[in-house]
C-alpha cells in the first residue's frame, strides 16, 4: 500500500513538471525567435536605410558632375600656327580699302536723281563737250581721234549686240575703264562687260520710243552718252559681294568730282559719267630752239665737189626745201 502510494506520487510529480515546463520551453523558444526576427529586419531596414543614402548620395554626385558647365580650355596653338595666324590677319588688315570681306555691310546702291542728270550735262558742257547729231558726226569724230575704241581686255569685254560704229568713248573714259578692269579682275578673275557707250542724237531718239526709260535726247537733262564720256557697266552675273566692290570703289571717286555714278536696275548697270579731270593733264611741251644746221659727215676718198650758185627765191619769198 505505502509502495503503491509512492509511485502514485512520483508519477504525479512527473506529469506536473512536464505539464509545466513544455510551454515554458516553448514560450522562451517563440520569444526568442520573435526578438531575433525582429532584431533581424531592424538591422536589415538600417542596412537599406544606409545603402539607400549612399546610393542617393551617388546619384546626386554623377548628376551634378553631368550637367555642371566647364569653362571650355583655351586652345593651345604651336608657335609656328600662331605666327602663321597672326601674319594672315597683318595681311588681311592691310588689304586694299575697297576689298570687302564678308562680315562687313554691303554699301547701299548709288541710286540716281534728277540733280545728278543736270549735274553731269552741266559738268560736260563745262569740259566743252558737243552732242553728236547722228552716224556721219560720230564717223568725223572717231576720225579725228576725239573719240577712241573702248579698251577690250581679257578683264573687259563689250556686249556683242552693241553696233560696231558705237564701241567708242572719251580718252579719259577709256582709261578709266582700264584702271577699272584691271583692279576688279585681280580681285574677282572675271571681266567686266560694257553694254553702252557713245551714242547719238538720232539714236537716242530711236531709244526713247522703245525705252521709256531712256534720257532725253535734247535739253538740260539730255542723255550724257551723247557726249562720248558716259558708259554703261551691266551689273547681270555680279555676286553680292562683287556688288559692294563696285560701290565701294566708285563711291570715292564721285565723292572727288572725278565721275557720275547711277545704278539702274531695270536696265541693271551703272552708268557712270567720266569727268576730264579724271585724268590729270599733261604739261605743255615746251617750244623747240631751232636747231643749227649740222656739219656734212667726213668721208675717206671723197674728192672736194664744186660750189655751186644758191637757187632764186620763189615769188613767195620761201625756199623750194621748205615744205610749210
Amino acid at each position: 500500500m505505502r509502495r503503491t502510494l509512492i509511485i502514485a506520487l512520483v508519477l504525479a510529480a512527473l506529469s506536473v513538471a512536464a505539464a509545466n515546463g513544455s510551454p515554458v520551453r516553448r514560450a522562451k523558444t517563440h520569444r526568442s525567435a520573435s526578438s531575433s526576427t525582429t532584431s533581424h529586419h531592424s538591422r536589415s531596414s538600417r542596412k537599406k536605410s544606409r545603402f539607400a543614402a549612399a546610393g542617393n548620395a551617388r546619384r546626386a554626385t554623377v548628376h551634378e558632375a553631368h550637367y555642371a558647365v566647364l569653362p571650355e580650355p583655351e586652345p593651345v596653338l604651336e608657335p609656328e600656327r600662331e605666327t602663321s595666324r597672326r601674319s594672315r590677319h597683318k595681311r588681311r588688315a592691310e588689304a586694299e580699302p575697297v576689298s570687302l570681306r564678308l562680315s562687313q555691310p554691303i554699301p547701299p546702291p548709288l541710286r540716281g536723281s534728277m540733280e545728278s542728270l543736270v549735274r553731269q550735262n552741266d559738268k560736260t558742257e563745262a569740259d566743252n563737250l558737243e552732242r553728236i547729231e547722228d552716224e556721219d558726226d560720230l564717223a568725223d569724230r572717231i576720225a579725228r581721234k576725239m573719240l577712241v575704241a573702248v579698251p577690250t581686255s581679257a578683264a573687259l569685254t563689250i556686249n556683242e549686240k552693241l553696233p560696231a560704229s558705237h564701241r567708242y568713248c572719251r580718252p579719259w573714259t577709256a582709261q578709266f575703264l582700264s584702271d577699272l578692269a584691271h583692279i576688279h579682275g585681280s580681285e574677282f578673275h572675271r571681266p567686266l562687260e560694257v553694254s553702252s557707250a557713245v551714242r547719238t542724237v538720232e539714236y537716242q531718239k530711236q531709244l526713247m520710243e522703245t525705252n521709256g526709260n531712256a534720257a532725253p535726247a535734247e535739253g538740260d537733262i539730255a542723255s550724257p552718252h551723247l557726249t562720248g564720256a558716259t558708259i554703261d557697266i551691266a551689273k547681270q552675273g555680279m555676286s553680292r559681294e562683287e556688288m559692294g566692290w563696285m560701290r565701294a570703289w566708285l563711291l570715292p571717286l564721285q565723292q572727288a568730282g572725278k565721275i557720275d555714278v547711277e545704278e539702274e536696275f531695270k536696265q541693271a548697270c551703272f552708268h557712270i559719267t567720266v569727268y576730264k579731270s579724271y585724268m590729270p593733264l599733261l604739261p605743255p611741251e615746251p617750244a623747240r630752239a631751232s636747231a643749227p644746221p649740222k656739219a656734212p659727215a667726213k668721208t675717206r676718198n671723197r674728192k672736194p665737189t664744186q660750189p655751186t650758185e644758191p637757187s632764186a627765191p620763189s615769188a613767195s619769198g620761201e625756199t623750194a626745201s621748205q615744205g610749210f
